[in-house]
């Protein structure tokens, strides 16, 4: 018959072997590139670590470990796609504009834990107060835009704003994660008789812009072809006024150069201003000198002694050369 203290040892012993096995297989754990781990310590969350590699830990149940995902997540808002299959969900997509116009926007919000402590017991679902934090964030931006913005050039400032604000209300939640990007999908209107009708009127927008190009673009040469006319009446007048200037300055010159000569010999300069100014008026007269002395009218002939004094001139100037 097997003795009680044989029982005691046995029991005894299987219990070491249990607490030994427990210690083997508890006391160290790995951590991968791609997690982060939180240890436990009688529950109460202190300690955590992303560094990858073997680490060592009191046994469980002193102390337990909770490792998550280094990885960036997406959150899919408004529709589901698995193995390329899309569900949508126009119910969580469908809302009002700020000029009161419904739309249906679906959008993508890349995410990561940052602080895993905060991410495991900060909230029972951080996941779906992430969901509802989006919602709400893209609601109101929405609500605040414009249809033209939300459909076309407006999508990257409502972007912007939806990740902006969505950072915000999830740093005031306190759940331990990050938004790294949003990115929307999807922003159409609810059917096809109101994508027709907004079609047509963004055609005809198109249309009246590009009038109000070309009407610009013909604008701007014209004004370009008066300015270069008004550069080039101003170049002629500036020369004309150049000209009249040095020609002003060449009368001048004469001017004193005959004065001068008016001081020296004030008869003679009279005759010769006389001579130039008849010959001026009256290009093609005969100008002869005459002296009447009373009694017979003396003459001397210029005009038929010019082409001899020209003819004795150039025999002159042959027979010195």
């Amino acid at each position: 018959m097997i003795s009680l203290r044989r029982i005691y040892i046995v029991v005894a012993a299987v219990l070491l072997i249990i607490i030994l096995a427990l210690a083997a297989f508890t006391t160290w754990y790995t951590v991968d590139e791609s997690e982060q781990a939180v240890i436990l310590t009688f529950g109460d969350a202190k300690e955590g670590t992303s560094e990858p590699g073997l680490h060592f830990k009191l046994p469980w149940p002193i102390q337990q470990v909770e490792k998550l995902s280094k990885e960036t997540f997406s959150l899919q808002f408004g529709y589901q796609q698995e193995k390329g299959e899309v569900k949508e969900f126009p119910k969580e997509t469908k809302m009002i504009t700020g000029d009161e116009n419904i739309v249906l926007a679906d959008l993508v919000v890349q995410w990561k834990i940052t602080e895993p402590t905060k991410y495991l017991y900060n909230s029972a679902d951080p996941k779906e107060i992430l969901y509802d934090t989006t919602s709400a964030s893209l609601r109101s931006i929405i609500g605040s835009s414009k249809i033209d913005d939300a459909l076309t050039s407006g999508k990257a400032e409502i972007e912007a704003d939806v990740r902006d604000l969505l950072s915000t209300l999830i740093k005031k939640y306190d759940i331990g994660i990050s938004i790294l990007a949003v990115k929307l999908q999807d922003v159409e209107l609810p059917n096809d008789e109101v994508r027709k009708a907004f079609t047509n009127v963004t055609d005809a927008r198109e249309t009246m812009n590009t009038k109000i190009n070309e009407a610009k673009k013909y604008e701007n040469k014209r004004l370009n072809e008066a300015e270069g006319e008004k550069k080039a009446i101003i170049l002629n007048a500036e020369g004309d006024k150049a000209e009249r200037i040095e020609k002003a300055r060449g009368d001048v010159a004469v001017f004193d150069k005959i004065y001068e000569g008016y001081q020296t010999n004030p008869d003679i300069t009279k005759e010769r201003l006389v001579l130039e100014t008849l010959e001026q008026v009256l290009p093609n007269t005969e100008v002869y000198i005459m002296n009447d002395d009373g009694n017979t009218m003396k003459y001397f002939p210029i005009r038929p002694l010019e082409p001899k004094a020209e003819e004795e001139t150039k025999k002159g100037s042959e027979s010195n050369g």
